[in-house]
């Protein structure tokens, strides 16, 4: 949570979250919206739906917010609220008291409600009862700190009186609650953590979970849900350093996690929980203890942090989820329910109040770092992120079966359209990709665009009309000029197609819908943007003829057309079986799974996918008859996660079967093996990857050479220091990636130019040794991701 202010005297609390003007209802109808000709637009990306095809449900829960306005959230019908931020690390239930840490001169305070009958009727109470009022799942973070605020009284940490002048104090309020800084900028330490907390452990969090499941059931009779195991503790060394001064390590939060997540199960076997609750991308490299000394130290520090050093080198995340699955191995219990991180973006003055012509541009193409392997992050980063796709990458690898949960983000200036237009984007790509919960931090007014954003996908007509809850493939051909989402509505089978026109223009594009039965004669239009910024307009129907049309979207707008079922609506196969492997090599194995139900047209095959099938190709497709593939061209001693889709003689597609993880065996044909893999490819430019594995002896230092065959020039390399003469490519290690011992594998990326054929290369030598060459059929999992050192004006 970025750091907050407090607006309102502090007589009794202080404000948690944003400002919630009084909500309004959609408005609907024609407005006073401009009307757009198409001669005045310029051509457009072309926008493509297939509702056949890239099935997946999208769950509701990624539609949440942090703290909303109930009038918002009723209106909404809001999914999702989460009780997070830094105040909630020490909130004392028992007292309605919290610290506010960093956030506010580490101070002590309470809630103004009735003490005599605590805990029930405290701000959490009521907090779970506003969501019950409007149907609202509740999302609650429990401390795991290992603290909880004393007492309702004005203590603060940091007292003047005790530890001196300070660089900053409470002026207004509390004179004595100083910053914990001295006027050199230097931190105070050594203060008692007893004058503010006392101490609160597993069982603490324990009588709560209880009591909230005594007043209001368990999780799945209409109780609290969902429970974050406290909120970025790779953070506490700065957000919480009056008790917890050292950044959490590896073994401390796996430790604390056992303990919090079985104490929460215990009371409440049905709850569901979610952590590491990490800042953002540094997160999934770095424990919060390599992320203070690193920060301190500086340097190679940040490629080579000690504490990850004494655990083998193993970044965090991945580490952590292989701590969680061992311990359900060894209790057979699951206490980790979602995989979840917190993610900001790091551009200058995108996820803030700046609103510039060139932070508007920057801010509504900044949204790709959530899924675009071509999209080098523009931040201190600068490396491809793919947030999404990265994470459920380290959940297939490391803890199958674990969920995925972004509890904070925030794409900012969700005052202004271009925030809305953003928020909007990240909706629609949360479920595209596949998350599956999802809260912003924090709420927008009921009259800022940001909430518009949210009416488009959960009541866009104001009489409660959704945006479809089964994702379907859409594509654009410039998603950085029109983005588009389609989903299938499940309740009547409506088509709803979302477009964004994320530029200052009016772009007229053409539009193909393929539906799942004969299309319908027209669509209904539903519009915002910035021509009228205070209610969605519900434009003339748009002719389909057929599923070709040409449709003007005009700037800085968003366009949902509400597609009914045709007469003949069809039904999808069911998803096939789990797939099991066999006969398993260095660069094969064999599928099979159960069949398949036909829906209502028979079945035609099946794909096989070891990639998220809405976004990728299949690696093979058999006959319906056949139940059983042979997958060849994988690489060798890598990890791949295997899925089967059924289709059928209409064009349908089922959800995909479970996953299987399936890891080849030790290749024996060379010293070395590549695995080149194009990513995406735009006609002028694409992006590949490089998966190095070594065979032979352990290798420190490394040279990767290869020839293009075509004219293909990189244009940008990232994990090792590229040049290029002619065709010739050579690839120097980056340092922190030179170690490849007997088995061991990095990958390295590039975004190249080229015209005419994209050839693969036919032959890659590793320093000087010729490289057998793997398939490269199967998708590449995100590059790994590199650490830096994060930017001083980061938000957290």
């Amino acid at each position: 949570m970025r750091t907050t202010r407090r607006a309102a005297a502090l007589a009794a609390f202080a404000v948690l979250l944003a400002g919630a003007g009084a909500a309004q209802a959609a408005g609907t109808g024609t407005g006073p919206g401009r009307s757009v000709r198409a001669a005045d637009a310029t051509p457009g990306p072309a926008i493509t739906v297939d509702a056949t095809s890239g099935r997946h449900a999208i769950d509701p829960h990624i539609y949440g917010l942090n703290f909303p306005d109930e009038a918002l959230a009723k209106e909404l019908r809001l999914p999702t609220a989460r009780w997070g931020g830094n105040a909630t690390s020490r909130y004392n239930y028992k007292l309605d008291a919290y610290n506010s840490g960093s956030d506010w001169y580490f101070e002590n305070l309470h809630y103004n409600n009735d003490t005599a009958s605590l805990p029930a009727g405290s701000q959490a109470d009521k907090f779970v009862d506003q969501n019950r009022r409007t149907g609202t799942d509740t999302l609650m973070t429990v401390p795991m700190i290992g603290w909880t605020a004393a007492g309702r009284d004005d203590g603060c940490a940091f007292s003047v009186a005790k530890y001196g002048p300070q660089q900053d104090t409470d002026a207004q309020w509390r004179p004595d609650c100083g910053n914990g800084k001295k006027p050199d900028g230097t931190q105070i330490t050594g203060n008692d953590p007893a004058e503010t907390s006392t101490p609160a452990g597993p069982d603490f969090v324990k009588g709560w979970v209880q009591h909230l499941k005594s007043t209001y059931g368990n999780a799945d009779s209409g109780g609290v849900r969902y429970y974050n195991l406290d909120n970025e503790p790779d953070l506490w060394f700065g957000t919480h350093r009056d008790v917890h001064p050292a950044g959490p390590g590896y073994d401390e939060l796996r430790d604390s996690t056992y303990a919090t997540a079985a104490a929460v199960k215990d009371a409440d076997p049905a709850a569901r929980t979610l952590g590491p609750v990490g800042w953002g991308f540094n997160s999934l490299i770095y424990s919060g203890r390599d992320q203070q000394v690193c920060g301190e130290q500086g340097g190679s520090c940040w490629s080579n942090p000690p504490e990850a050093a004494t655990h083998g080198g193993a970044q965090f995340a991945p580490w952590y989820l292989k701590q969680m699955k061992a311990y359900e191995q060894a209790h057979g219990r699951r206490i980790l329910d979602y995989f979840d991180e917190h993610i900001y973006p790091q551009q200058s003055g995108v996820s803030g109040s700046a609103d510039d012509a060139a932070t508007q541009a920057l801010r509504l193409r900044s949204t790709r770092q959530l899924w675009d392997p071509s999209y080098v992050d523009e931040s201190w980063i600068n490396q491809p992120i793919q947030f999404i796709p990265r994470m459920r990458s380290l959940v297939d690898q490391n803890y199958p079966g674990t969920k995925l949960a972004i509890t904070e983000y925030n794409w900012g200036a969700l005052d202004h359209i271009d925030g809305g237009l953003a928020e909007a984007d990240v909706l629609g790509i949360f479920g595209r990709e596949g998350l599956d919960l999802a809260t912003l931090w924090s709420p927008p007014k009921a009259t800022d665009p940001g909430a518009y954003a949210f009416r488009m996908f959960l009541n866009y007509d104001g009489r409660g009309g959704t945006f479809g809850d089964t994702s379907v493939k859409a594509a654009s051909a410039d998603q950085d000029k029109l983005s588009v989402y389609a989903a299938e509505r499940s309740g009547d089978h409506a088509t709803t197609v979302m477009v964004i026109n994320k530029t200052t223009g009016d772009l007229t594009a053409p539009v193909s819908v393929t539906g799942n039965a004969a299309l319908p004669a027209a669509a209904q239009v539903y519009r915002y943007g910035q021509a009228d910024p205070a209610a969605i307009q519900h434009p003339a129907d748009q002719p389909l003829s057929g599923g070709t049309f040409t449709a003007t979207f005009p700037a800085y707008s968003i366009t949902e057309y509400v597609i009914p079922a045709g007469s003949a609506q069809g039904t999808p196969p069911s998803a096939p079986g789990t797939p099991t492997a066999s006969a398993t090599g260095p660069d094969r194995t064999t599928l099979t799974w159960p069949a398949a139900t036909p829906g209502t047209s028979p079945l035609a095959d099946y794909r096989v996918y070891a990639g998220d099938p809405a976004t990728t190709a299949p690696l093979a497709t058999v006959p319906a008859s056949a139940t059983t593939v042979t997958v060849t061209g994988l690489t060798p001693a890598t990890a791949y996660t295997f899925r089967v889709v059924a289709t059928d003689t209409a064009g349908r597609s089922s959800p995909p079967s479970a996953p299987l993880r399936v890891t080849t065996g030790p290749a024996t044909t060379s010293g070395c093996t590549v695995a080149y893999q194009v990513s995406n490819d735009w006609g002028t430019g694409f992006t590949a990857s490089v998966q190095i594995t070594n065979q032979a002896a352990p290798v420190n230092g490394w040279n990767l050479g290869f020839t293009f065959a075509g004219n293909q020039k990189v244009t940008q390399g990232w994990n090792g220091t590229w040049t290029q003469t002619g065709a010739a490519v050579t690839v120097k290690d980056a340092g922190w990636n030179a170690s490849l011992p007997t088995g061991d594998s990095t990958t390295i990326g590039f975004n190249g130019a080229y015209s005419g054929a994209n050839t693969t290369p036919s032959t890659f030598t590793l320093n000087g040794t010729t490289c057998t060459i793997a398939g490269t059929a199967a998708a590449a999992a995100p590059t790994p991701a590199i650490g830096h050192a994060p930017a001083r004006n980061a938000p957290h």
